[in-house]
């Protein structure tokens, strides 16, 4: 009898309700695509560009584990969080409200930053190769698709339209395109520098858990705040362009 009387105390359990399921459907479906967009495993080419590092090795600037890693993290708050997180943040809200002129003014942007011909190539190669995976699925509508490729697309003006269509937040929309850039650069550094596994863990590791400072940052700044000025980064572009013996791109 005190059994019955306690069990018909208990409050009932409560099912999840229509509503809920489908917003938890939709989220899980967001970073599903948002951790596809950051696989090395995309078909954009990420994987054989190694943005100066391997310029950086053959001129004995990195030559450790803890060179690489530090190389790795400046390179992350002053490169990336101030231009392509920056943009990224912009353009993701500009496809999202339609904004035409917004988009072809970032993307502008984006290619006339890039200090080298091999820094533009890469972005203009990734670009392309995002735009014919958009193409191929149905994550842009064709009007978005139209006028992305008629603007010479830069990998991060690309890589909003995909990351747009997800309906994710800013925040992981860049902490997306963070995360996947710190998996190429740490690939490269694995086989450029060259390190083991456990060194690459270690310093994605590092990488992963100064990201989200870099996203901060980069949501907050202004279109006057963007900057591109990265001058060793340039000097060691150029001079990967003549380099003797080369495993990437760039």
């Amino acid at each position: 009898m005190r059994m019955l009387r306690a069990a018909s105390m208990m409050p009932p359990s409560i099912e999840p309700d229509a509503m809920s399921i489908a917003l938890q459907g939709r989220q899980d479906t967001s970073l599903l695509q948002l951790m596809w967009l950051a696989s090395p495993a995309l078909p954009i080419g990420g994987f054989s560009y190694s943005e100066c590092l391997e310029t950086a090795v053959d001129r004995a600037l990195v030559a450790t584990e803890s060179e690489a890693k530090m190389w790795l993290v400046e390179q992350l708050h002053l490169n990336l969080a101030r231009s392509d997180l920056a943009v990224l943040a912009q353009a993701i809200l500009a496809w999202q409200n339609a904004d035409h002129e917004r988009i072809a003014a970032l993307n502008a942007w984006v290619l006339q930053t890039r200090e080298s011909s091999e820094l533009r190539a890469q972005t203009e190669q990734m670009g392309r190769s995002l735009l014919e995976w958009l193409r191929n699925h149905t994550t842009a509508t064709a009007q978005q698709i139209a006028l992305l490729a008629a603007l010479q697309p830069s990998y991060p003006l690309a890589f909003a339209l995909a990351a747009s269509a997800t309906q994710g937040s800013l925040r992981d929309c860049l902490l997306s395109y963070a995360f996947g850039w710190a998996e190429n650069m740490v690939q490269a550094a694995i086989k450029s520098v060259p390190l083991g596994q456990s060194a690459g863990q270690r310093i994605l590791s590092a990488l992963t858990a100064e990201i989200p400072a870099a996203v901060e940052h980069a949501m907050h700044l202004q279109d006057g705040e963007r900057q591109a000025f990265s001058p060793m980064l340039a000097i060691l572009s150029a001079q990967h362009e003549v380099q003797y013996s080369r495993l990437f791109r760039s």
